[in-house]
């Protein structure tokens, strides 16, 4: 919560900025935090990690369990996750519980791509409405009539305005 009031920010980092962890059939490009040794360039206000991960063959990714919360969405192909060794097809996704121990491996095809991500819980609750995220439905509200006023900065180099939506999901987070 104390940093929900900060500037908005926007920083551009090319794919070339981002480290890549690989070996042994599997490769982990770090989109942001820190995973397996690496440290992402992109500034974040809290302790988390988000990756693409490619593995082939009879890769294995042990997921790391420092982190509370961690999660994987399955991209491409299937994969299998110890130590039940059920597999997961494209378009799932799975949350772990906090401190298992959890292995990936790509399951019958032999390829698999995998987004994983995971960090520390929030501190409380969070409304979610389109592009805006607060603790507090009333900022929210007021975040949309700032939107609409055109009192937010242009995205660098972005020329095209996106109205308001008439309507957005209401998301709500319960720690």
């Amino acid at each position: 919560k104390r940093y929900e009031e900060a500037a908005p920010a926007f920083a551009h980092h090319g794919a070339d900025e981002l480290p890549v962890v690989e070996g042994e059939g599997k490769r982990v490009r770090l989109i942001c935090g820190s995973l397996y040794g690496a440290r992402s360039p992109v500034r974040l206000l809290s302790d988390m990690f988000y990756a693409e991960v490619i593995m082939e063959g009879d890769a294995r990714l042990q997921v790391p369990k420092e982190y509370e919360e961690r999660a994987a969405y399955v991209v491409e192909g299937s994969i299998s996750v110890a130590p039940d060794n059920e597999i997961f097809h494209a378009g799932q996704l799975l949350v772990f519980k906090p401190g298992n121990e959890i292995i990936l491996h790509p399951a019958a095809s032999g390829h698999a791509r995998v987004m994983l991500l995971g960090g520390e819980p929030l501190d409380g609750r969070r409304h979610i409405w389109w592009n805006f995220v607060s603790s507090s439905p009333e900022r929210i509200d007021q975040a949309k009539e700032d939107w609409k006023a055109g009192h937010f900065s242009p995205v660098p180099d972005e020329t095209e305005f996106i109205p308001l939506p008439e309507s957005g999901p209401v998301v709500v987070r319960y720690p």
